[in-house]
């Protein structure tokens, strides 16, 4: 969503500012919080782990926290880990859904290069349908 692009960019370059300085190594609230100090110093609104109610079936089963809520639309998980796994981007999108935010950002300070990945809440970003094939959008037949 270009709408959020000049955003994420900034985000993105103060995670690299962080990722710069202290290299790989830190745990996850050590990024955290140099994170923060960041997106401060970049002007960007922000809140940290902000509790959300997750719902199974109309049922309150839990709550999760996300750890940035950013200009109050995009999401920020971050991870300290030597790779980033499925399981994680799972966690990220679930984030989204649940939070009701139109795109999110998982960040991983754990590897060697900084990595990023751009998820997006599918409510709002619909996967566009195929003219050719409209049953699956992403396996076109060819006529």
């Amino acid at each position: 969503m270009k709408k959020y692009d000049d955003v994420t960019y900034k985000i993105n370059g103060c995670a690299m500012k962080v990722h710069n300085t202290l290299g790989n190594g830190f745990q996850e609230v050590i990024y955290q919080r140099c994170l923060a100090i960041e997106l401060e110093r970049a002007g960007l609104s922000f809140v940290r782990e902000i509790s959300q109610d997750i719902y199974y079936d109309g049922t309150k089963v839990g709550t999760r926290r996300a750890d940035f809520i950013i200009e109050n639309e995009i999401i920020v998980e971050i991870k300290a880990v030597i790779n980033l796994e499925d399981v994680h981007l799972a966690q990220a999108k679930n984030y989204l859904t649940a939070y009701d935010k139109p795109i999110g950002l998982l960040i991983n300070f754990g590897s060697n290069s900084l990595q990023f990945k751009k998820v997006f809440n599918k409510k709002y970003n619909p996967i566009p349908v195929n003219p050719v094939n409209p049953a699956n959008p992403a396996n076109p037949k060819i006529l």
